[in-house]
């Protein structure tokens, strides 16, 4: 299934001839509208047959509809630095280190990006500072969908909700990487998130980043140095991964700046495509 958030974050399930189906009605209605995706994640057992149904119907044209977030309030993002092959590779062709694993994710393990720094296809990604780079990271959202904590990567896919496409934008420069990607809107994400039952194995998708109609990124998910399930066993390890959170899992090579006027768009296999406008902040 295909799940977004829209308009006034109503609850949506894809469903059939370009429609989405509202289904917002299964929530207890007193839930606040941008938690109603991790409330649908906690209750996913006892929902996903009645929306299983509601998909096979026609809804609203999704022409129509405006789509947010569609996880818009994860307690936290877990991003893996330098996890692509090839991405390694540029960026030991660049200078940024040496050889071998220095610099690579089994160094720096993972980060963690602020959520207040999603945004949905709604809005746009904010370029902050205009003397300062701004790069683009087209990357595999992993969505979780059971409470991790101490995951073997054997069991790590069950506790996996869905995939969804995921930018990871940057600020370069020498300030703490958290901070650098933490900015509001550098986390671009949506319109949909489809689930994990769809995708049984996330190592065959394909990501494909183009910057205003021009292909920049072009990677597989096979190439990640740790794969989906390493990332959920060393993350779990160390920290409670809850129902709702995202695993930014590593961009591949290709990463380049941003201007405002821009537009990216990013297209995972079997995934909805993400498209965002590039803006200056305003202040």
């Amino acid at each position: 299934m295909k799940l977004s958030l829209f308009d006034d974050y109503r609850l949506g399930v894809w469903g059939r001839d370009e429609t989405i189906v509202d289904v917002t009605s299964v929530l207890d209605g007193s839930i606040r509208p941008t938690d109603r995706m991790n409330a649908l994640i906690e209750n996913w057992e006892n929902l996903a047959s009645e929306l299983r149904d509601a998909s096979a119907t026609a809804g609203i044209p999704r022409s129509l509809v405006v789509f947010r977030a569609p996880q818009p309030r994860p307690t936290k993002i877990v991003a893996a630095p330098v996890n692509h092959g090839p991405h390694r590779d540029e960026m030991i062709a660049a200078g940024a280190f040496t050889s071998g694993a220095a610099g690579t994710i089994e160094t720096y393990v993972g980060f963690l990006k602020a959520p207040s720094s999603i945004v949905g296809p709604d809005g746009s990604i904010e370029h902050p500072t205009p003397g300062r780079r701004v790069d683009y990271e087209g990357e595999l959202g992993v969505v979780i969908g059971r409470r991790a904590r101490r995951v073997s990567r054997s069991d790590a896919l069950a506790h996996v909700f869905g995939y969804v496409p995921l930018v990871d934008i940057t600020l370069r420069g020498q300030e703490d990487r958290p901070y650098r990607k933490s900015f509001d809107t550098f986390t671009p994400l949506g319109p949909a998130i489809v689930t994990a039952d769809e995708i049984p194995d996330p190592s065959k998708l394909e990501i494909e980043l183009s910057l205003n109609g021009n292909i920049r990124q072009s990677g597989r998910v096979a190439d990640l140095i740790y794969d989906v399930p390493r990332l959920i066993e060393v993350y779990s390890a160390a920290m409670t991964l809850e129902p709702g959170d995202i695993i930014a899992s590593g961009t591949p090579d290709g990463v380049g700046p941003v201007t405002p006027g821009d537009e990216l768009s990013l297209t995972v296999s079997a995934l909805p495509t993400l498209t965002i406008p590039v803006t200056s902040a305003v202040r």
